[in-house]
């Protein structure tokens, strides 16, 4: 290494980090359904409480976002592997799918917008899927890049 070089000082962020801030948000910032982000707080209030895909937007981006697409494409790409992360969760722990009429499954994944926003869903099953799905995003990817 030639002395101009400098090093990484920290890890990069990785999924399971994401979700574990978007759980934490939610702790400490409040949960909602419905929207991404609760209407009942001032347009200005730059932590209202979100949904469990807003939360993830905001681990992301570090701050609120009218509409997801408006991302620079690193952050779009952090986002999108981290709701798919929890998607991937949700399809295992609390598989939920919509069938048509005729008996056929619409959606092949559970929809992490109604799954937040089911009537009986509650915040802290929210965190909790959150802080799930974290854990088994870590338990995928081994440390040393293994898979």
């Amino acid at each position: 290494m030639k002395a101009t070089h400098q090093p990484p000082t920290h890890a990069p962020v990785t999924t399971a980090d994401l979700l574990r801030m978007a759980a934490l948000y939610l702790r400490q910032h409040g949960w909602t359904q419905g929207t991404y982000y609760a209407t009942t707080t001032p347009t200005n209030y730059p932590t209202p409480p979100a949904c469990a895909a807003g939360a993830i937007g905001i681990a992301c981006a570090g701050h609120t976002v009218e509409h997801f697409t408006q991302l620079d494409p690193d952050t779009l790409a952090d986002y999108l592997a981290t709701l798919a992360a929890f998607v991937d969760h949700l399809d295992t722990a609390y598989p939920m799918f919509l069938i048509d009429d005729d008996g056929f499954a619409l959606d092949e994944h559970t929809s992490p917008y109604s799954w937040n926003d089911d009537p009986a869903r509650t915040a802290e099953q929210v965190i909790t899927a959150l802080e799930a799905a974290a854990d088994e995003s870590d338990q995928l990817h081994l440390t040393g890049g293994q898979n």
